[in-house]
């Protein structure tokens, strides 16, 4: 395709976000991105703009399922006259052990899918019904299924396996890691020759760091779910095994009770017990401790996860700092890297109050910068590639 216009899906749990892109003889422009939200809440929300903020519109309503989050996004371009689409490209959640690289959506991989919901059970069913709503639509529009797991893939087995009983291992049990996308755009963004020893914090709601040398991912802090790893917004990050078996066999918790502790009603929102959001918790850290005593347990787990993967890399080059937290939360960069002075990291204390783009003093050993990340875009590249016919490895 010459030009195409690629529609750039992202399902969250309550959310669906989405943003058409252009591909003209190589270049690659944003055409409007929007977000439908509170998705089968009472009072849901789209709003849709063109990236100079203009043209901007923003409806309430109700917004059921993913089928009328897809129809309201489809209405919202019509209404500010835009081109339709070319084909589409969603974020899947979890590609499981098989699915590596980004694949062209079919009735057989949509099968496939359905079986890893296993994996994902609260992603792969609203993300699949995301598609086949876009099918029902649009039946011969061409889709991309872009795997958030598969970056991952790469790492070495060592680092995938579980210290569980081997044959758990054929089942699909394993650490697969997440934020992938997120993590190949930054890849993309530090040029075709980046420094050799990197980590990638992701901080935003949900929290993850990979560890890259070479180019390659040796180590990632999520595993077999988006769960574990470190503490996150509501989420609990890695437990002793012992507390959850605690919860069932002392407490008689079901297992829908579980989910609910440790996915909603964990992290900083749980040891906070005031909000999840880190923004509020900096506000209130002066005067009530509890918020304090968050974020320093979340700054102290991303310095402490930070120190591992410089030993696993056998050094470090560069820290890049990405996702909503990491772009803009200025004291949590700076109480994270305040213990990491051994490994050669000095920020610059103005810079990082401006979240500039590096962050670190000139003379630091060890670079730090602040990154965007932008999965939409990558979506969108990756449907491009695949269907002008250039499939990635896998």
């Amino acid at each position: 395709m010459t030009t195409s216009n690629i529609l750039s899906i992202n399902r969250g749990s309550s959310s669906l976000k989405f943003a058409l892109y252009a591909f003209k003889e190589g270049r690659e422009e944003l055409l409007a991105r929007g977000e439908v939200e509170q998705i089968n809440l009472d009072r849901g929300r789209l709003w849709i703009e063109r990236p100079d903020g203009k043209d901007r519109s923003d409806i309430s309503g109700e917004f059921p399922d993913s089928n009328a989050a897809v129809l309201a996004a489809f209405a919202a371009m019509k209404r500010l006259g835009l081109p339709p689409p070319d084909a589409a490209g969603h974020r899947l959640v979890h590609g499981g052990p098989t699915h590596v690289a980004p694949e062209r959506i079919t009735a057989q991989l949509i099968a496939s899918l359905r079986d890893l919901v296993r994996f994902a059970p609260l992603h792969m069913p609203i993300e699949i019904q995301a598609i086949e709503a876009i099918t029902a639509r649009l039946p011969d529009l061409p889709q991309v299924a872009c795997f958030d797991t598969s970056f991952h893939q790469r790492m070495p087995e060592a680092a995938r396996r579980l210290p569980i009983p081997r044959s758990w291992w054929d089942e699909g049990v394993r650490r697969y890691g997440f934020h992938g996308i997120s993590y190949e755009y930054i890849m993309q963004a530090l040029g075709a020759i980046p420094p050799d020893k990197i980590v990638i914090a992701h901080l935003g709601n949900g929290a993850s760091m990979v560890a890259v040398r070479g180019g390659q991912p040796i180590d990632t802090t999520m595993g077999l779910t988006p769960t574990g790893g470190l503490m996150m917004g509501t989420r609990s990050g890695d437990l002793d095994p012992g507390v959850l078996l605690f919860m069932l066999t002392q407490k008689n918790y079901s297992n829908t009770r579980l989910e609910q502790l440790i996915n909603r009603e964990s992290g900083l929102l749980g040891v906070s017990a005031v909000s999840s959001d880190v923004r509020t918790l900096i506000e209130q850290s002066d005067a009530d401790p509890r918020a304090s005593q968050a974020i320093e347990m979340f700054c102290y787990q991303i310095s402490k996860q930070i120190g591992a993967y410089s030993a696993a890399l056998g050094g470090l080059d560069l820290l890049v700092f990405t996702g909503g937290i990491g772009e803009h939360a200025a004291p949590v960069r700076e109480q994270a890297c305040r213990r990491l002075g051994f490994v050669g990291i000095q920020l610059d204390e103005e810079r990082n109050r401006a979240n500039a783009d590096t962050i670190s003093t000139f003379d630091s050993r060890c670079a730090v910068r602040v990154i965007p990340t932008n999965e939409d875009l990558m979506i969108a590249r990756h449907a491009q590639s695949l269907l002008a016919g250039n499939p990635e490895p896998k």
